[in-house]
């Protein structure tokens, strides 16, 4: 028997939402929901992120234009801006230190990157139990310095993510996800399975595509991939890592 429980639900239920109710996030459930967050795993206990919570409209309006135009980072109550932050490590440990080169490097830039990831999926699950919603924001990182001198960023802090949080306006559909076999190896990475599992997702996410989109469009889930990597995208991290202190020059 497959195993099944209130927490599995819930996980088996997310969508991204991308319409929000005019309903506000009080304090309360922003402490609990981030609180949760705070006890994802950690490296080594680091803890090396930070999250900015911006209510303030004007300020949401600036962050949605440099993210893409994407509205509901202006309709949500709440936009949680997730950084992967070595500053607060960097300032406690500093009278220690002889040299901050072991800063610079791409262990502890992996490490905080992951650090912000864990948490904000911990948020997620919070903020769903409440009966809320979410949708990550990768745009975040179109106009990253930009971006980051509105926030007041620090150096060693990079945002990884932006997330919209409220209540939803509307139910959203499933997505399909890739078969299990195709995620799920066993004693080692199995490559003769792969172009099958794809072969069969493709024929699963294109009916998911003409459903969602009226027969406008039956892309099958390889062509979309293929047309998402065709090209490298914001090659301008680089230098700002570089800039911020997450990479050496």
């Amino acid at each position: 028997m497959k195993p099944n429980n209130e927490t599995l639900e819930l996980l088996n239920q997310h969508v991204s939402v991308r319409q929000y109710l005019d309903k506000p996030v009080s304090e309360e459930q922003l402490a609990a929901i981030i609180g949760a967050g705070q006890m994802a795993s950690t490296s080594s206990n680091v803890q090396a992120y930070s999250v900015i919570a911006v209510t303030e409209p004007v300020l949401k309006a600036q962050l949605a234009a440099l993210s893409g135009n994407q509205a509901y980072i202006e309709q949500c109550p709440v936009f949680l801006v997730w950084c992967a932050d070595l500053y607060r490590l960097h300032e406690t440990t500093a009278h220690y230190l002889q040299s901050a080169e072991s800063f610079d490097s791409t262990e502890n830039f992996i490490v905080a990157t992951v650090d912000a990831a864990l948490a904000a999926q911990n948020a997620a699950i919070a903020a769903e139990s409440l009966g809320m919603g979410i949708v990550y924001i990768g745009g975040v990182r179109n106009n990253i310095a930009e971006l980051s001198e509105l926030l007041n960023l620090p150096e060693r802090v990079y945002p990884v993510f932006g997330m919209c949080l409220g209540y939803p306006a509307g139910a959203s559909g499933l997505r399909p996800r890739l078969p299990l076999e195709a995620v799920l190896h066993r004693n080692g990475y199995d490559k003769a399975k792969t172009a099958g599992q794809v072969a069969a997702y493709d024929e699963v996410s294109s009916a998911y595509m003409r459903e969602r989109t009226g027969g406008q469009s039956d892309a099958p889930w390889s062509a979309m991939m293929a047309k998402r990597f065709a090209e490298p995208a914001r090659m301008h991290m680089k230098e700002f890592l570089q800039e911020k202190g997450f990479m050496q020059k």
